[in-house]
Parts: C-alpha cells; structure tokens; sequence
C-alpha cells in the first residue's frame, strides 16, 4: 500500500491506515505501537489512524458508510477480513470496494477507471 501511495499521490490519491483487532488478533498492540511497527518494518509514510471497529455493534460510522456505499461479495457489507479496501473519489464518493486478496498492483491497473 506504500507503494501504491507513493506512485500515485501527486495525481490525488492518499492512502488512509485504519488498524482493526477484529481479525485474529492482528493488530493487538496500541495505537503508538502500531504505528512504530507500520513505520520501522514497512516505512509507512500514509497516514495512521486510531484503531477501530470495522464490523459489530461498535463499528465506526466511516465504515458504516462505506460498507452502505459498497457492499461486498453477495451484497454482504461486512469486513471479512483485514486488508479489505475502499476507494473514495475526490467527491466523497465510494466508488470501489477492494477485497483482502486484491493486490495494490491490481489496484493500481485499476485506478484510470475511477478518474
């Protein structure tokens, strides 16, 4: 995803971290400790946020709209699992929904069709 931001940010695109402990305990640690882990060991330079909740009765209201604005596989609109990604155009739109596997290569071929 670091790559995917740093190759396509002067045309407008940033990538956004929201960590979630909501998929096998992968991101256990807090906020800081995520954010050294992300920077130290894959020089995150996107920004960070605050871990969240991405499905349940906590989830944060960002995930609430863009699960509601593209739903997934079978018009599921829960997260399966971490790395699922969203596309937002510069309107505020949801234009796209990226499952885990999707590579940010694939994304990338992909990106001149949301433009």
């Amino acid at each position: 995803m670091r790559t995917l931001h740093e190759d396509n940010k002067a045309d407008g695109l940033t990538v956004l971290g929201f960590p979630c402990n909501q998929f096998g305990a992968q991101e256990p640690g807090t906020n800081e400790e995520i954010l050294e882990f992300a920077t130290s060991k894959f020089e995150v330079d996107f920004p960070m946020f605050a871990k969240i909740e991405v499905n349940g009765d906590g989830t944060c209201d960002l995930y609430k709209f863009l699960k509601e604005a593209q739903p997934g596989p079978e018009g599921k609109e829960d997260i399966a699992w971490n790395f699922t990604k969203f596309l937002v155009n510069g309107d505020g739109e949801v234009v796209a929904r990226f499952e885990p596997r999707t590579t940010p290569e694939e994304i990338a071929e992909q990106l001149s069709d949301y433009q």
